[in-house]
């Protein structure tokens, strides 16, 4: 049986004359995905001030829809920009990605009503989607297992910057600006990207390319659907995706109202997140010695035992836990969340290699748009008690983990 790990990698290879070196290529991919970031973790501090606007009460759990009507706009918009990704060319994808999300940011910035926003941010949604499916593809496009996993890994470490920075930025620009301004921000930004891009030379091969209608489309997608592993390793993510998901949309109100610490949000917020950077970092040395499948399970089980530990806590604590013990756990069983998604990903594109775009698409589409329906119907209950987001927390890693378990592939399937 030939283990992928052990196989040639386009990583090794010098980039092609003209191209861009390997770290310039990891960190503008990195800048590409965090599009996507930017349009969640920026708006977080204007939650109240979006109450304010459009006239809703104190507390109210509307806000949380920005997120939510986000990744639905990302989720299943990416079942189209796959397969075009596949037919013309990361390249084109990217751009139109950028011109769409450029108008979902200029529009959410002129929403005169919170019903507007919601469709703007869709529209928002929608073009950062294309940007993600691109960034996940080029990776795809030069990597290969383990290597890609580490990829991957420097990637999201980059990557989870974002959240880190964001909030205080965000917090930072509305101390002299208009809450609006934070959209504004992330137009000038995907501004910025798209001529950064200029020096990005397409990595789709023409014998790669795939033609681009439905019987195409829905064969691709129905490979990825009856591949086991890869729609195991899908499901996983879903219910991975759902926690995180959560998170976003009431870590304001959990915070701010619940914990009272509304004005250290945005320091609380990114001491969290940067414990993601941390995890991202390791993840990309500890795979490469241990192999992706390890990892996932290892960490995957010791996701289930922080999330008891939280559950206890917030038992204890009557809905209402110490914050001094409740935080520092909340970000190592976030943390974790390093070690189990960016594997996901690469042990899902795996079997399923040569048809990256399209792939990408489908399992990231399911993995947002589904993961932001459970999140966000979950993270709605969370009022007065974190009760409700523990609970979640702890029934979603467990069925992370049975999936995890469930794609362990068969004698006569590769190795990863």
């Amino acid at each position: 049986m030939n283990n992928i790990s052990d196989r040639p990698f386009l990583a090794t290879l010098k980039p092609p004359k003209g191209g861009l070196s390997r770290r310039e290529l990891l960190t503008l991919v990195s800048a590409v995905m965090a599009l996507m970031a930017l349009g969640i973790d920026i708006i977080l501090p204007a939650f109240d001030d979006v109450r304010e606007a459009f006239g809703l009460r104190e507390g109210s759990t509307e806000p949380g829809k920005l997120i939510t009507f986000y990744f639905i706009g990302i989720a299943f918009s990416q079942l189209i920009f796959g397969p075009l990704a596949d037919r013309f060319g990361r390249k084109k994808i990217l751009y139109i990605g950028i011109f769409i999300y450029m108008i979902g940011a200029a529009g959410s910035a002129l929403a005169t009503s919170m019903n507007v926003l919601l469709l703007f941010r869709v529209i928002w949604g929608v073009g950062a989607a294309g940007a993600r499916v691109v960034a996940t593809a080029v990776i795809r496009d030069r990597f290969e297992g383990n290597i890609m996993a580490k990829a991957m890994s420097e990637v999201m470490a980059v990557f989870v910057l974002v959240p880190v920075i964001a909030p205080s930025l965000g917090a930072g620009l509305m101390s002299f600006l208009p809450w609006q301004s934070i959209f504004w921000f992330c137009l000038i930004w995907a501004i910025v990207i798209f001529l950064w891009s200029l020096r990005l030379q397409e990595t789709l091969k023409i014998e790669d390319t795939k033609s681009f209608d439905w019987r195409t489309t829905r064969s691709s997608y129905s490979r990825v659907i009856k591949n086991r592993i890869c729609f195991s390793y899908t499901l996983a993510s879903i219910f991975l995706q759902a926690v995180f998901v959560m998170y976003l949309t009431c870590c304001e109100l959990m915070i701010g109202d619940i914990l009272d610490r509304g004005d250290q949000f945005s320091v609380i917020f990114g001491c969290v997140a940067s414990s993601f950077a941390f995890g991202a970092l390791l993840n990309g040395q500890i795979v490469i010695r241990y192999g992706i499948r390890t990892v996932l399970r290892s960490a995957s089980l010791f996701l289930i035992l922080g999330s008891s530990i939280l559950l206890v806590i917030t038992l204890l604590g009557n809905g209402v836990p110490n914050f001094w013990i409740f935080i520092p756990m909340l970000a190592i069983v976030l943390s974790n969340f390093m070690f189990i998604m960016p594997n996901l990903n690469t042990a899902a594109l795996q079997p399923v290699g040569d048809i990256a775009g399209s792939a990408s698409a489908l399992t990231s589409a399911s993995r947002m748009g589904f993961g932001a329906l459970l999140g966000g119907v979950v993270g709605s209950q969370v009022q007065i008690s974190l009760t409700p987001f523990v609970l979640g927390t702890l029934i979603f890693t467990c069925l992370t983990t049975l999936f995890i378990y469930r794609a362990e592939p068969s004698k006569n399937e590769p190795v990863i």
